[in-house]
């Protein structure tokens, strides 16, 4: 019986890596047809639009990575459209496939739609503990009601629906952009500009804050094992381990290391640190698979800056 396999978003940072793993990195299982989605093929808002891809396809696997996503002071500004735009999407993509009798399908979610005030590590039993932090909770909400209507789904029809919470990911075609981007990807846009210009590379804050960043391979490599074999609609969190949580000024040193600059570098502590942590416990996906390696912060920025610097005239950013 052959599978195709629907991912939406499949042009992002995560369905890149997915397209990388599945092609080129002996991913793909025999007798699977991979189809990659972009914004191109259809609103995900639009139900028609949905329709029409699910009846084109005919899907037997779903991975849905497609979100309104934006920054700190996009989300406080917006919340309805981040509410309203990622319950549409969501709703039609979860009754597709209900509808045409998907196998299996996994949504992503997002550690910051967890409860604002928690203790820390968090887990996957603690999504809905409390309210989240109140600049982000159009999206939060909408983005927890996934979780909540994954087990709807199951109880009421059987279906087999999960969701994946992973940390801060980074690598190849993310978005490279200083003021909307994340973390690493710039930091690296950053500490290229430095070089190129033979100036300071300046760092936003003191460099303290602890992060667990996975290189998107590897998160790319889980996805698929879910989809495979993890087989309950409680959510999972992908994760490193919390020894490898590193601070900010670890990674900003190891960019300059990959980037080999060699101007100064300099940290700006009139800027906010934002979170000092947000530990996530991955004792789940251990107790699952203990021996998985992941790619040490070191190797995978050393990919991500080649990445960047080899595709800096087309990249986002």
């Amino acid at each position: 019986m052959s599978k195709v396999v629907l991912v939406t978003g499949g042009s992002g940072l995560v369905g890149s890596a997915i397209k990388d793993f599945v092609e080129n990195k002996g991913g793909r299982a025999e007798g699977e047809e991979w189809v990659f989605l972009s914004s191109k093929d259809g609103d995900l808002k639009d139900r028609p639009a949905v329709d029409a891809i699910f009846e084109k396809y005919k899907p037997t696997h779903v991975i849905h990575l497609a979100a309104k996503v934006g920054g700190l002071f996009a989300n406080m500004k917006q919340k309805v459209e981040f509410y309203r735009e990622n319950i549409a999407m969501n709703d039609n993509v979860m009754e597709c496939s209900r509808i045409y009798k998907v196998d299996k399908l996994v949504s992503y979610l997002s550690t910051c739609i967890f409860p604002d005030n928690t203790t820390f590590p968090i887990d996957e039993t603690m999504l809905h503990n409390g309210p989240p932090h109140s600049s982000n909770e159009g999206y939060a909400y909408a983005k927890r009601m996934v979780d909540t209507m994954n087990r709807a789904y199951k109880e009421e029809y059987g279906c087999n629906f999960t969701s994946i919470i992973p940390t801060n990911i980074y690598g190849p075609s993310d978005n490279f952009s200083i003021e909307n981007g994340h973390v690493i990807p710039g930091l690296i846009h950053k500490c290229f500009i430095a070089k190129r210009d033979g100036t300071p590379f300046t760092i936003w804050g003191s460099g303290t804050p602890l992060r667990q960043f996975m290189y998107s391979l590897d998160l790319a490599e889980l996805t698929v094992w879910v989809m495979r074999e993890y087989h309950s609609a409680d959510p999972i969190i992908i994760s490193v381990d919390e020894e490898a949580e590193v601070s900010i000024k670890d990674v900003a040193l190891a960019v300059v290391k990959a980037m080999k600059f060699e101007g100064e570098v300099v940290f700006d502590t009139d800027k906010a640190d934002g979170q000092f942590k947000k530990t996530a416990s991955n004792a789940k996906l251990r107790g699952m698979r203990p021996d998985f390696q992941f790619v040490g912060i070191e190797e995978g920025l050393q990919k991500a800056v080649d990445w960047f610097v080899a595709n800096y005239e087309t990249c986002r950013k």
